[in-house]
């Protein structure tokens, strides 16, 4: 059986794990939790979906457990996920809850919850609300005081509107450039998003892959290179100016270059950073296990660069706490506050083709000016009740003479790189990311440290 219960929601496999009971528990809790937290019974909801198959089915259960609570509900339909995080704020609700298992294959399906301001609940909220599912402690309604349902479905059309009417999204720009532009949509609300967009930012000519929202993705979601290879060769063999590929909730973004190369995942954030520091210099945010190369670009500006926890919860807070510009994870996800506190790679998009219409660069020349990094990624499997504390501090131990980052895990910076220890939440595994200047270096980073934690792991 696998359910996957955390501070940020409730994930699992439908028909193994993920059933209807969990699904309206945790609903309830949720439910409860944002009454408590705002002190009154009459809330207001959002609710959005992804394309899965089982979208639909969650979706009705989970608004009719919110209306049993007390709750009206907005349910947006097929909705991205930053679509969702915007209504929230646009239309004055308490909360949100967004129906989506993100770049998990089809069979999975997922909660993710959101507080008043349309961003994710922080660990200390996520962790009362687990204690609320514990306990079965909900609260119900009555029947004089249920809560009702209405449907909307301009909210995609309101987030488009605002994000060309950024000041950096340079529509004349971008109609100028006459692109052409390929996108993979994974046959979820990419395909009705991307369109929309696109087609506001003056992109004529357009060249739609699997753009029909079934819910049976074409392809294991996960918008990494040995997943995107048709539209790899789509893009080179139509000459298109660039390529798209997002998740199924829309909140990660790849880019495809025009000889139909991969633009790299971490280098989404890198490029969309540099433009908008040309414009507005500051401060910017990832996580720990994302490129330097960020660090490197504002730097360049003049800027100060900062490194948080990984999760988009613990990015928001400390771009928040550095008055950052531009932040996100070098997973292609991009946060641009002058939006909203979340990751969108609509907003990822049109920034992106401002910097590609402005700097009058193909995107192979574009990625050709940021510095080359490479990623080595491994997990080894720990012993039972291996020693965690005595593991890092034999490493810390071994590397005393470099820098030291513990606030997620243990990450040792090099001149020329770094590694990064982490504890999966989930199995009994440890996450090592290296990286360096080349795929050698890098891999020869990861496997010194696993060498030198061979005692703690089978």
């Amino acid at each position: 059986m696998t359910l996957i219960k955390s501070i940020s929601g409730i994930r699992g496999i439908i028909g193994d794990g993920l059933t209807p009971a969990e699904i309206t528990g945790f609903t309830a809790a949720y439910a409860t939790f944002i009454g408590n937290s705002v002190g009154k019974t009459r809330l207001k909801i959002v609710v959005g979906r992804d394309a899965r198959v089982s979208g639909r089915m969650v979706s009705a259960m989970v608004c009719s457990t919110l209306m049993s609570c007390g709750a009206d509900v907005i349910d947006l339909g097929l909705a991205t996920t930053p679509t969702v995080e915007m209504a929230v704020t646009g239309l004055r609700a308490d909360g949100g809850i967004i129906i989506t298992a993100s770049h998990n294959p089809a069979q999975w399906n997922a909660l993710k919850l959101l507080n008043a301001k349309g961003e994710f609940l922080s660990a200390a909220d996520g962790a009362k609300i687990l204690e609320l599912v514990a306990k079965a402690d909900y609260r119900f309604a009555g029947y004089l005081e249920l809560g009702t349902y209405t449907e909307r479905h301009d909210q995609l059309e309101q987030h488009i509107q605002k994000i060309v009417s950024l000041p950096l999204v340079n529509v004349p720009a971008i109609q100028k450039a006459d692109f052409t532009i390929a996108f993979d949509a994974v046959n979820s609300v990419g395909g009705i998003a991307l369109p929309g967009l696109l087609t506001a930012l003056g992109v004529r000519n357009i060249i739609p892959l699997n753009a029909e929202p079934t819910g049976i993705f074409a392809h294991n979601p996960e918008p990494l290179p040995e997943h995107v290879t048709e539209i790899c060769r789509v893009t080179r063999e139509s000459k298109a100016h660039a390529g798209f590929v997002v998740d199924p909730d829309v909140d990660r973004l790849a880019i495809i270059m025009e000889d139909g190369n991969f633009f790299g995942e971490e280098y989404t954030l890198v490029a969309v950073a540099d433009y908008i520091l040309s414009h507005s210099p500051g401060n910017t945010v990832s996580n720990l296990s994302s490129t330097r190369a960020l660090k490197d670009i504002t730097v360049k500006h003049g800027g100060n660069y900062f490194a948080s926890a990984v999760g988009e919860v613990n990015v928001v807070e400390m771009m928040k706490n550095q008055n950052a510009v531009i932040g996100g994870e070098g997973n292609g996800g991009v946060i641009y506050p002058e939006l909203h506190y979340g990751r969108d790679a609509l907003a990822g998009i049109a920034l992106f083709l401002s910097h590609l219409a402005v700097s009058a660069k193909s995107c192979s020349q574009l990625r050709k000016a940021y510095p080359d990094y490479f990623m080595s990624k491994n997990k080894v499997t720990l012993k039972p009740g291996a020693d965690v504390p005595g593991l890092f501090n034999s490493v810390k131990l071994k590397y005393s003479a470099f820098p030291v980052n513990n606030i997620d895990g243990l990450k040792i910076d090099f001149s020329d790189g770094w590694i990064q220890l982490r504890l999966s939440n989930t199995e009994p595994i440890m996450r090592i990311y290296a990286e360096s200047t080349s795929p050698e270096k890098a891999d020869l980073y990861a496997r010194e440290i696993m060498d030198s934690i061979s005692a703690w792991t089978c």
